[in-house]
């Protein structure tokens, strides 16, 4: 034990991938480290740190008692309540699952009647005391309640820190998935390797999401806090199950979580509040201090954001095709933006070619350059071969097939956004297309020679979508 908190005492304080690779070395749970580096910084034993742990937890945990009881708040009423009321699971069948998303959301209008002792901040104390509940009501002993406990505020704590402007993406959603993933693996008994790989997992898809409901839309604060509890616990028992190469330490997925808060709080979160601000909710007695020109001129602003999302609402049912033909052609190699886009670029080109290929030009956008594992494959069997985004075969052996017949092929990288440019050389003549990647598989047509009539009606040959820059 004296080697482990040598270790532990060499690099405090601890990142999660730091601890995770101290239980590696020394073959102990995670929870042991976060309570070893707990016991050298606070000189506390064990025994008091469990305990002053569930302190930490008392008030949250009454604001769950409160939420499920009677509480009523002023964004989600009496949600709560309702559902604890119905008889049998409330929305799932699985009863850890179902109980944990309803103290979570207990923990949520708790939050509103008696407030929240905040982590990151209180959307993320919901799932925390969420599932700490459900562990009390499930049977777990007092020891292993208190130890996940205190994972869940050690990897919190990070988050606490990373969090410096709005943004569900650091609280609610983005620490509560991550640490309700550590919190599954831990009583699963899983291994410090599925830990790490689980919070990775649970954090991605939360990176940059904002507070979307701004703590004044109603109901919406819901999916945010109650999705850390399905991502996190589906992300802990897959990688439990599965063996699955996840190569992002967490470090790494916590640190870009950390900058893109910040960007996202910059850039996006404008834009959310253009368009929730019309379904604030309003309290008349604060509204009664305000001078009526104001209000007015909130009111007009409401009324033009409003007549905005209908016409880009309008726009986008414009653009759809009808539900028969809404799917695009299959697209090998994992992404029709990164990997269909492209192809069907290079596809158009091999449509203006005459002769035989001698060389191929890529000219890919910064990010598309990065990721240029998946869609060269696919530039090239559709440059040199013709061949669709559909064909799995071709698209893994067309790299290869290009070196065999002798073709040249230059990767180059863009800087304009969103470039994509094929140019074909044969033993007759050069052809190019000049295009912008789009998702589902499309592109913005620009230039193209010999003629941009001819790629036009080359694309529409074959069946590929073209759309407006």
């Amino acid at each position: 034990m004296s080697d482990i908190r040598a270790a532990i005492q060499e690099k405090m304080p601890l990142t999660v991938s730091e601890m995770i690779a101290v239980a590696k070395e020394y073959d102990t749970r995670v929870v042991d480290v976060v309570l070893l580096e707990t016991e050298l910084r606070t000189g506390l034993s064990r025994e008091e740190i469990l305990t002053g742990i569930m302190n930490e937890y008392a008030h949250n945990l009454k604001a769950v008692e409160i939420g499920v009881k009677d509480g009523e708040s002023i964004l989600l009423g009496t949600v709560a309540s309702q559902l604890a009321a119905q008889p049998g699971p409330k929305c799932f069948e699985d009863p850890f699952l179902d109980d944990a998303l309803l103290y979570t959301l207990g923990a949520q209008v708790g939050n509103h009647c008696i407030g929240l002792r905040p982590c990151a901040g209180t959307g993320d104390s919901c799932p925390y005391s969420g599932f700490i509940k459900a562990m009390m009501v499930h049977g777990y002993d007092e020891k292993t309640i208190a130890e996940t406990a205190a994972l869940i505020l050690k990897i919190g704590s990070l988050f606490r820190v990373g969090k410096v402007t709005t943004g569900c993406n650091m609280e609610g959603y983005g620490a509560g998935s991550a640490c309700i993933a550590a919190a599954t693996v831990s009583l699963g008994g899983g291994t410090p390797e599925q830990m790490e790989k689980a919070m990775v997992l649970a954090l991605s898809p939360t990176i940059a999401v904002p507070c979307t409901p701004r703590v004044l839309v109603p109901a919406l604060c819901t999916t945010h806090v109650g999705g850390a509890i399905l991502m996190g616990m589906y992300a802990g028992k897959l990688c439990m199950k599965v063996d699955m190469t996840v190569n992002v330490p967490f470090d790494v997925m916590l640190a870009m979580a950390a900058e893109v808060h910040v960007e996202s709080g910059h850039h996006i979160v404008p834009t959310v509040v253009e368009y929730m601000e019309p379904f604030f909710k309003r309290k008349p007695a604060v509204e009664a201090l305000v001078r009526q020109e104001v209000k007015d001129a909130e009111a007009k602003k409401m009324a033009e954001t409003m007549d905005k999302a209908a016409k880009k609402a309008k726009q986008l049912a414009t653009g759809a095709a009808d539900i028969l033909h809404t799917l695009g052609d299959a697209v090998v190699g994992g992404s029709s933006q990164a990997v269909g886009s492209p192809t069907n670029a290079a596809r158009i080109c091999h449509e203006l070619a005459k002769g035989k290929i001698k060389k191929v030009r890529v000219e890919l956008y910064p990010e598309l350059f990065a990721r240029r594992s998946i869609n060269i494959p696919g530039v090239l069997m559709g440059a040199v071969y013709g061949a669709s985004t559909a064909d799995y075969q071709m698209y893994n052996k067309s790299v290869q097939m290009t070196r065999d017949d002798g073709i040249e092929v230059e990767i180059v990288e863009g800087t304009e956004h969103a470039i994509q440019r094929i140019t074909i050389t044969t033993d007759e003549m050069t052809c190019m297309v000049d295009t912008l990647n789009r998702g589902g598989g499309r592109l913005v047509l620009r230039d193209a020679s010999p003629s941009l009539a001819e790629a036009e009606a080359a694309a529409k040959r074959l069946g590929i979508v073209l759309v407006q820059p």
